[in-house]
């Protein structure tokens, strides 16, 4: 067949020119795009070179509409960070070779309104872009739209009636302040996260926890909000460290918090392990890669990602799910960012 000539960069190659160019009907096209019977092996053949050559792509929606189905998955993220960017690492694992296409959508933390906009959003992208949704910690106990099949990872409000993977947060708190107390920390200070977050509440409560069952009592006044945010958790960690009876250890409830936490006694010409001890919680690889590496609690992301899509894809497929609430173990990962206290 001659070579044809190319389309202009500019223009979208539509179904009308692959048939133009290759001599045949649209709707002979459109019997080859769906596989559908009725075209010759050489026609076929002849279409399918025409559609290689000029780049044709079927869109999305046009074949959502045709077959109700998309063949991919939405993942939402109100941010990039070092959280969801793992969590989708084992989301790519998992939709290797599952037939289905993965497509992200990050906020780029400007949700507005952090109560309402995965709703907005997954209304947006339903329906006739993807045939089911990941949604990373979801801010409110969300009710799918119907007909999409929605998996929630870590929501805000814990378990509800969708389908949800986390990890063991209480558990996971409980083995970081465990492990300081084993060090002979006693003013151990913890960086809280967000307020509105479940897995926030249960870090704090299994930090309690911890401290009740050793017999230390709990210090309000070692207790600052870090947010999961590095800026506001410096400067938690500054006041922490600049008081009169400064901590001599911190649990930050995520690495980066934790990390900032470092920075923060680094500022305050304290060393880290021998004047504090820090931990902090998810096991992001940043936290190996600071200095001191940081001892943390190790959280199974990618595999939230990958059992998520996981799960999705069988949702989607309608075939039986054997749980649909997972959480996940977690367990300690000491480096050296802690140190038994002299």
């Amino acid at each position: 067949m001659a070579s044809l000539s190319p389309m202009q960069p500019s223009s979208r190659v539509t179904i009308r020119d692959v048939a133009a160019h290759a001599g045949v009907s649209v709707a002979t096209v459109s019997k080859v795009i769906n596989e559908r019977y009725g075209v010759s092996a050489a026609t076929l053949a002849k279409v399918r070179a025409v559609i290689e050559e000029l780049g044709y792509e079927a869109s999305l929606v046009a074949q959502s509409l045709r077959n109700h189905r998309t063949n991919v998955i939405g993942i939402l993220v109100a941010d990039l960070e070092p959280f969801s960017t793992e969590l989708l690492k084992g989301a790519a694992d998992a939709i290797r070779g599952s037939g289905f296409e993965l497509v992200v959508y990050s906020a780029g933390g400007r949700t507005g309104d952090p109560k309402g906009w995965e709703k907005r959003y997954l209304s947006r992208l339903s329906g006739t872009l993807v045939d089911g949704a990941v949604l990373v910690t979801p801010a409110v106990s969300l009710e799918a739209v119907p007909g999409t099949p929605v998996v929630a990872v870590d929501p805000h409000t814990g378990p509800s009636h969708l389908p949800t993977i986390d990890s063991d947060n209480l558990r996971g708190a409980q083995l970081a302040t465990e492990h300081l107390l084993d060090l002979g920390h006693r003013r151990i200070a913890f960086l809280a996260g967000r307020p509105d977050l479940e897995s926030a509440s249960l870090r704090k409560a299994g930090y309690l926890r911890a401290l009740d069952a050793a017999g230390v009592p709990a210090d309000e006044n070692l207790i600052r909000i870090g947010a999961y945010d590095p800026e506001v958790s410096a400067a938690s960690a500054h006041d922490l460290l600049t008081g009169p009876d400064r901590p001599t250890a911190v649990f930050a409830a995520n690495d980066i918090s934790a990390i900032a936490t470092v920075g923060a006694a680094r500022e305050l010409g304290l060393s880290v392990p021998d004047d504090l001890s820090v931990v902090g919680f998810d096991n992001v690889p940043e936290s190996a890669l600071c200095s001191p590496p940081l001892t943390t609690v190790d959280q199974p992301i990618r595999e939230m990602g990958h059992r998520a899509i996981r799960m999705l894809i069988a949702l989607i497929n309608g075939d039986e799910v054997e749980r649909t609430h997972v959480t996940l173990d977690t367990g300690l990962v000491v480096r050296s960012s802690t140190r038994a206290l002299s």
